[in-house]
């Protein structure tokens, strides 16, 4: 592996400040968060904004914003990416039969990434974004790509000799325990979370194969808790496993799971 250059890695490191949500940033604000030098930061945003990267704000003076290069280059690989293309197909239709939430994910390392998402019209629903990064292991997603990883490739995302991240009191933090719901979810196909990415979300997920078989996403649809019941998980189980089998044809996927 070559040396990583410096400057780019903090160029990258700026833009990938977006990625937590912000709509707009001050140069004092990404300084403050990077721990970089003031000119350091100074001389990157420029380089940015005259590449196109980042923008200034008009109403907001000394305030940047994402430029239209990012979108450019997220648009060219979704492109090249049936997988968000198709999936965002299947989960408006999935959507639709449910109006819950739905998402398609992708595992990045020990994250997922959602790719494809569409919104329940109900009042109370489930808020996030295609794009979003979270911790796999606090996901049905996730747990369901998980699941489906050879055993070097988990114990490559999951060592056993430290706890995992929560993001509520109600995810795991045991790499046994995971590993033991893992054991289920493979059994059944179907993953299951209660409130461990969001205290007032419960998720279920199913597989997503290519051609040759390969799990390569998951669909889950997303219900807060005042929804949330035994014969509505059945109901949602069911709808999750059949869109999932939907997207997996549509990647040419013909055999069984």
């Amino acid at each position: 592996m070559g040396r990583l250059v410096p400057a780019v890695t903090r160029a990258l490191d700026i833009l990938e400040l977006f990625l937590d949500g912000d709509s707009t940033l001050s140069a004092p604000e990404i300084t403050r968060r990077l721990g970089l030098p003031r000119t350091t930061v100074h001389e990157l945003v420029t380089t940015l904004s005259a590449r196109n990267y980042l923008v200034s704000v008009p109403a907001q003076p000394g305030r940047y914003r994402l430029g239209v290069r990012p979108y450019q280059l997220g648009s060219r690989y979704a492109e090249q990416l049936d997988l968000a293309a198709e999936g965002q197909q299947v989960a408006r239709g999935v959507a639709e039969s449910c109006d819950e939430t739905v998402h398609v994910a992708i595992l990045e390392g020990a994250d997922v990434i959602y790719i494809a998402k569409t919104d329940s019209t109900r009042a109370v629903r489930m808020v996030s974004a295609a794009g979003r990064r979270l911790p796999a292991h606090c996901t049905s997603v996730g747990k369901m790509l998980l699941a489906s990883l050879p055993g070097p490739a988990l114990d490559a995302r999951l060592p056993d000799e430290r706890p995992l991240t929560a993001m509520t009191d109600h995810s795991i933090t045991s790499p046994a325990e995971l590993r033991r719901q893992l054991g289920e979810i493979r059994e059944r196909g179907i993953a299951v979370e209660q409130r461990e990415s969001n205290p007032d979300v419960s998720c279920v997920a199913a597989p997503v194969r290519d051609s040759a078989g390969t799990v390569v996403a998951a669909l889950s649809i997303s219900v807060p808790m005042i929804r949330w019941s035994d014969e509505r998980r059945a109901e949602l189980e069911e709808l999750a496993a059949k869109g999932a089998a939907d997207l997996s044809a549509r990647l040419g996927h013909r055999g069984r799971a």
